[in-house]
């Protein structure tokens, strides 16, 4: 299975630069993964789609403002640190963007006293590093908010934009971007219309950033990121999937918990997907807190999952893999050829489908 499989041509011009306003504005594909049969709505309309007995599983993580312009403290010269990960009160897994940056270079934070050490290069531009001092308190101070390369501009407005209405737990190097159709209203209206909701909590990590550069999909080996299911989640899951329900993944980041939450009750380990006893049609899902590498692509077996709300994603990308998987690769490709026929928008700030 070649990367290259999942390869399709996408000019400039359909990248979202801005969200839509309001929110739930944005144009929603709706797609049947058995035939590829699609609809187009609104996103709103998402009403429309699911009832009682369905419950949307949403990623409550929230960004932080991780990127953090730095500069060398012996010559001044610029460069940034794009925070990954916190291993302990100062000491954080990163990108640092920048020339000649050895392990002996010093960075400064401009308008604090803090400095910064790098500890060990990792892989690529990923380093560990240690803070003088905790950067936590500073960083509404001193950081901005991590919107992709792609997105060319950067405003005030982004810090609350780029972030979900039910976002809870900080930690975050990228916002679940399905998750940005929805408002307050919305949740209400579907609430009211017997929708349940279930909460997980998956900080988006390294990957989010990386492009696929292997060839063989199967060589590619995806980063860890720290993934949470609470007992009270999982009981509102498992009695809705008993019950008949449909179990509805707002976004990839909460279908790979999901699926981590279902391999770990079947005593497998998620980096190795066959490792679980798949007897049962469905695996009912586990309270857990650790960190995950399941890596979904065609030939997995999905074992939570009834449908996905997803954003349009990147060529190449494992998250276009993971959706191949549960679609199939030919519906998903002619899906996103029919979403650049009717002008749909690309990526974190574009338009939304809704997979079933």
């Amino acid at each position: 299975m070649k990367v290259s499989d999942f390869n399709y041509d996408l000019p400039d011009s359909f990248i979202a630069q801005s969200p839509a306003e309001p929110r739930d504005s944005s144009k929603l594909m709706v797609m049947d993964r058995q035939s590829g049969d699609i609809k187009h709505r609104i996103f709103r309309r998402i009403v429309d789609e699911l009832g009682p007995g369905d419950v949307l599983v949403m990623n409550n993580t929230r960004v932080i403002p991780a990127r953090l312009p730095v500069v060398k403290a012996e010559t001044g010269g610029k460069a940034e640190v794009l925070l990954l990960r916190q291993m302990t009160d100062t000491r954080w897994r990163v990108l640092i963007g920048g020339k000649r940056i050895s392990k002996d270079t010093v960075l400064a934070i401009p308008d604090t006293d803090i400095t910064i050490s790098i500890l060990e290069h990792l892989a690529g531009a990923e380093r560990m590093i240690e803070f003088s001092a905790p950067i936590n308190p500073h960083l509404q101070q001193v950081g901005e908010m991590p919107l992709p390369p792609y997105i060319k501009h950067s405003d005030a407005d982004d810090m609350e934009r780029y972030q979900t209405v039910y976002n809870r737990h900080e930690g975050s190097a990228a916002a679940p971007t399905a998750g940005l159709h929805f408002t307050a209203d919305l949740l209400t209206q579907l609430r009211d219309n017997g929708v349940k909701f279930a909460y997980c909590t998956l900080h988006i990590g390294l990957d989010t950033f990386q492009p696929v550069k292997v060839d063989d999909v199967q060589d590619h080996k995806i980063h860890s990121e720290y993934a949470e299911l609470r007992e009270a989640d999982a009981r509102v899951i498992n009695e809705a999937k008993l019950a008949g329900g449909r179990i509805i993944a707002v976004g990839t980041t909460s279908a790979r918990t999901l699926e981590t939450a279902a391999i770990l009750s079947a005593g497998g380990q998620p980096e190795d997907p066959a490792s679980a006893d798949d007897i049962c049609a469905w695996r009912p899902v586990i309270a857990f807190a650790q960190d995950t590498r399941l890596f979904i692509f065609p030939g997995y077996r999905w074992r939570v999952v009834d449908g996905m709300i997803t954003n349009f994603h990147l060529p190449q990308s494992t998250l276009l893999m993971m959706l191949s998987s549960f679609a199939s690769k030919e519906n998903m490709l002619n899906a996103y050829e029919v979403a650049k026929a009717n002008a749909y928008r690309f990526f974190s700030y574009g338009d939304a489908m809704f997979i079933s």
